[in-house]
C-alpha cells in the first residue's frame, strides 16, 4: 500500500472520491464553462454586478466541489486510518483540519 510521506500513514489503495470522479469531473467541466463565460462577459464590457454575481456563481460551485471532496475523504480516507491505528486517524484529521483552515481562508 502507497504512503503518505508527509503523514508517515498508509494510503488507501483509492481515493475517497473514486466513486464520485465522473460527477466531480463534470462538475469541473461546467465550472471551466462558466469561468470561460465570465471571461466573455469581461471581454463584452458587461455590467459589473453581472460580472460579480457570476464569479460569485463561479465560487459557490468550486465550493461545492470541495465540500464533497472532503466528505469522500472524511468517509473513506479519515474512517480508513482509524480504523488502521488511532496516530493514521489522527494524522489524517490534522489533514481534514489544514484544508479546511485553508479553505475558510478566502
Amino acid at each position: 500500500m502507497p504512503s503518505d510521506a508527509s503523514a508517515g500513514t498508509p494510503l488507501p489503495a483509492t481515493r475517497g472520491y473514486a466513486g464520485r470522479r465522473e460527477d466531480y469531473l463534470v462538475r469541473l467541466r461546467r465550472i471551466e464553462g462558466q469561468v470561460r463565460g465570465v471571461q466573455k462577459m469581461v471581454a463584452d464590457d458587461r455590467w459589473c454586478p453581472d460580472v460579480v454575481n457570476q464569479l460569485a456563481a463561479v465560487t459557490r460551485a468550486t465550493e461545492e466541489v470541495a465540500a464533497g471532496l472532503l466528505d469522500d475523504h472524511v468517509r473513506h480516507c479519515v474512517l480508513e486510518a482509524a480504523r488502521q491505528s488511532g496516530d493514521a486517524g489522527q494524522a489524517r484529521m490534522d489533514e481534514v483540519a489544514a484544508a479546511i483552515r485553508q479553505v475558510i481562508r478566502l
